[in-house]
């Protein structure tokens, strides 16, 4: 099996990466940062995000697996304590895939120019420097809303406990495969008016946004950044391709949120 580990950067996970590094191909493993089955991420959620971007075009051969060198994460199953565990794991034993939905973001310009397609491992959020955002929202190709606000954010099911949960986002089991819209400071008044609620919507229905006006806007895919101006629409769906984690041991989605947000008063 081929592998690659990447690193937060600090000097503990720079430290697990060599340690995991020398390990794993004193196993036979062969290090491959180019076409790797297994990508090993070593530091926190931001960590495997970057690695995810980093190998965005090998979801279909690639997995991912995350080490955390601080808090428990979401996408990071294993503490520093566990590595030589996890390692053995690796080496000696074939892993499951657990596969997560994704989102798509197609955002298409004014002039007619080639669109720009992402994908989001956690979500999307659409903001403007230059007042509030004015957007147009179609459902399936019919007008749902016009919304007035600071901004949107689009989430996948695994980002659901990211920012859209700061937004009062529902937190939606990564199994369903769907995308959240949830508003950001939205105004609403007697002359204008949104639901008010998170809208989230299943795999096979799209989201279009169309811009009112004449404003540039600030396009955050997880930790990437990008403005855009004149743009005519921006298309969100559930994508087609899906990210494959590496699975040694369960796991539940519903513990992480537990541990990550609820003190256990139990003794």
């Amino acid at each position: 099996m081929k592998f690659v580990i990447t690193s937060k950067g600090d000097r503990v996970s720079d430290d697990l990466q060599a340690k995991m590094k020398n390990y794993l191909t004193e196993f036979k493993l062969e290090w491959d940062p180019e076409e790797p089955d297994l990508v090993i991420s070593v530091g926190g959620d931001g960590t495997l995000l970057e690695a995810f971007h980093s190998y965005i075009h090998r979801l279909e051969e690639t997995a991912f697996i995350g080490v955390h060198t601080g808090h428990l994460g979401f996408y990071a199953d294993w503490m520093p304590k566990e590595v030589e565990k996890l390692i053995i794991e690796i080496a000696r034993t074939p892993f499951q895939v657990v596969e997560y939905p994704l989102l798509e973001i197609v955002i298409r310009p004014e002039d007619g120019e080639k669109e720009d397609r992402f994908l989001a491992l956690n979500e999307c959020t659409i903001k403007t420097a230059e007042g509030s955002v004015v957007l147009d929202l179609e459902i399936k190709g019919e007008h749902f809303e016009t919304f007035r606000g600071d901004g949107l954010c689009l989430s996948t099911p695994s980002g659901s406990t990211a920012y859209n949960k700061a937004l009062g986002g529902a937190i939606i089991h990564p199994s369903i495969e769907a995308v959240q819209v949830t508003e950001m400071a939205s105004i609403n008044n007697r002359v204008f008016r949104t639901i008010g609620s998170p809208l989230i919507l299943p795999k096979h229905h799209t989201c279009l946004l169309k811009p009112k006006n004449d404003r540039s806007f600030l396009f955050t895919l997880d930790h990437i950044t990008r403005s855009y101006t004149k743009v005519k629409s921006i298309e969100c769906r559930v994508a087609k391709e899906r990210v494959r984690f590496a699975r040694f041991r369960p796991f539940p989605f519903w513990k992480r949120v537990h541990e990550s947000f609820i003190a256990d008063e139990r003794s």
